[in-house]
This record gives C-alpha cells, sequence and structure tokens, in this order.
C-alpha cells in the first residue's frame, strides 16, 4: 500500500513539475529534425510518433524535418547504382536523385502513418509541395556534386495553414530550384531553416549521441556561440558534428529561442528536454 502511494505520489510530482513548462511553450512552434537510429526500426518511429502527439495535445505545435541517409545507401546498393563521394558528400547524378525521392517519400509516408496511429493527424510534404522550401545548388569548396542543394528560402504559409488546422506537417528534405529542378538537401540544414523562417521556439537535432562532449568525453549542458567557436577551433567540435552545430548557431542568430543536439535513441528525450528541469543534450542560446 505504501508503495503504490508513494508511486502514484511519484507521478503527481512530475505531473506538477512539468506544468509551467506546458504553459510556457503553449502555442509555440517546436521544430524537430528526426534522424539517427531511430528511425531505423519501428520501434524506435512508433516511439518518436507517441511523444510528439503528446506534445500536440498539450498544446505544442510540432513540425517535423526527417531525413534518410542510410536508407538513400541501401536502396542504391540494391540497385546496383554506383555512387561516389567528394570529401564525404555523395554525389548526386539524375539516378541518385530519383531513387532518393522515393526513398523520402516512403520514410515520409511511413512517420505519417506512425502520428496517425498515436491518435495525431499529420501531413507528408517535401519543399515541393505549395513552394515550401526552394533550394540552390550547393557548391561546396566550388565542386559540383550534382543535384545536392541547400535551402534559399521557406515559406511558411503551407505551415501556418496546418498548425490552424490542428495538422502535424511531416517534411521529407527534397527541394525545388528557379527552373523546377529537384534537389535533395540535408535534413539538418532544412530544418534549421524552417526553423528560422517561423521563428520557431525551439530546435531539435536528434541524433546518435548525447549532445556535444568535452575533451574528457563529458556532455556539455550548454554552449554561447563564442564558446562553441572556441572548441571547433580546438578540435572538441569536429566531423559530421561541425554542421549540426552550426546549423544550430546560425538557427539561435536567426531568432529562434534555443536550439538543442540530444540523442534520439533514448526515449522520451524531447519530452524531458522540455518539460522537466533535467533538460536534455546541449542547449545552443544566442
Amino acid at each position: 500500500m505504501n508503495t503504490t502511494a508513494a508511486q502514484w505520489l511519484e507521478r503527481a510530482n512530475i505531473l506538477r513539475e512539468a506544468l509551467p513548462y506546458m504553459r510556457r511553450y503553449s502555442g509555440r512552434s517546436i521544430v524537430i529534425k528526426f534522424g539517427g537510429h531511430a528511425m531505423e526500426s519501428q520501434e524506435g518511429i512508433d516511439g518518436f510518433a507517441e511523444d510528439i502527439a503528446l506534445l500536440k495535445q498539450i498544446g505544442m505545435n510540432p513540425i517535423i524535418v526527417h531525413g534518410g541517409g542510410p536508407m538513400i545507401k541501401a536502396m542504391l546498393s540494391r540497385l546496383n547504382i554506383e555512387t561516389k563521394s567528394v570529401n564525404g558528400l555523395r554525389v548526386t547524378d539524375n539516378a541518385t536523385m530519383e531513387v532518393a525521392e522515393m526513398v523520402l517519400g516512403q520514410v515520409n509516408k511511413s512517420l505519417v502513418a506512425a502520428f496517425n496511429r498515436a491518435g495525431e493527424s499529420a501531413v507528408g510534404l517535401s519543399g515541393k509541395d505549395a513552394g515550401l522550401l526552394r533550394a540552390e545548388k550547393f557548391l561546396p569548396d566550388g565542386q559540383d556534386i550534382g543535384w545536392v542543394g541547400q535551402p534559399a528560402f521557406v515559406n511558411p504559409r503551407i505551415l501556418a495553414a496546418m498548425e490552424s488546422a490542428g495538422i502535424i506537417p511531416v517534411i521529407a528534405p527534397i527541394g525545388f530550384g528557379v527552373s523546377g529542378e529537384t534537389y535533395n538537401i540535408n535534413a539538418d540544414t532544412v530544418a534549421g531553416a524552417v526553423a528560422s523562417a517561423i521563428g520557431a521556439t525551439r530546435l531539435h537535432m536528434l541524433t546518435d549521441v548525447q549532445g556535444i562532449l568535452d575533451s574528457n568525453k563529458t556532455l556539455i549542458p550548454e554552449l554561447t556561440p563564442d564558446q562553441a567557436e572556441v572548441l571547433k577551433a580546438k578540435g572538441v567540435i569536429s566531423g559530421g558534428m561541425i554542421p549540426k552545430v552550426d546549423t544550430c548557431l546560425n538557427a539561435v542568430q536567426q531568432g529562434v529561442e534555443g536550439a538543442v543536439i540530444l540523442d534520439g535513441r533514448v526515449r522520451g528525450s524531447v519530452l524531458l528536454d522540455l518539460l522537466t528541469d533535467l533538460g536534455q543534450g546541449t542547449l545552443f542560446r544566442a
């Protein structure tokens, strides 16, 4: 009896702790980039959808941007389509672009179905829909790597319309060029551009690591832009983490209140960050 009463009290305390955060974020837009190993299993997808559905049900306006790189790579291999890389970036010719668009469409619909199962209405989009995301060719170090783009303009009107209708937008990172050409875009970059365009309260970047770790492999809970630049110069922030950090820094400099890199493999990590005193990952603020 005492154990049961203690358990109920613990649950009540969790709700009390969450209440101020519910009030703070009610009616606010939260952009979440979903990627990494969490999206490679149905269990991970369903758990993520249930967590985001809860945010929607308590009054937040989540917007999802997803990746799909590992799935694209696997499909290219199955189809025996050879690919090559330039400085770690996949060269995207016509055949590769067709496969990328097809696979991202499949991933998009599987996420939409998961949200619907979780009790929320969701609609899948790419940047082509209603002119959501205009792109321009991405030329790293001046090199042409094919149909790889970067965001040039995000039109927030369709997202505002979905918010008014109570719908969760699920965005695949495909954009269109000025002549109607199709571009594959890094999902992290798309999430940052969307968050900046709508003035999101939070940008969450789900990854396969805790966040930014210092030289002793200890999580750094919060970084300013200046501190992040110092860590980049020292090599503490390196490799594939650099573009994620740059996306977060650019977002907060464009008006997003906070951007967080956190571990998407941990069930409920977004809920813990938004609704508890614990926080999760590494927070960037201007």
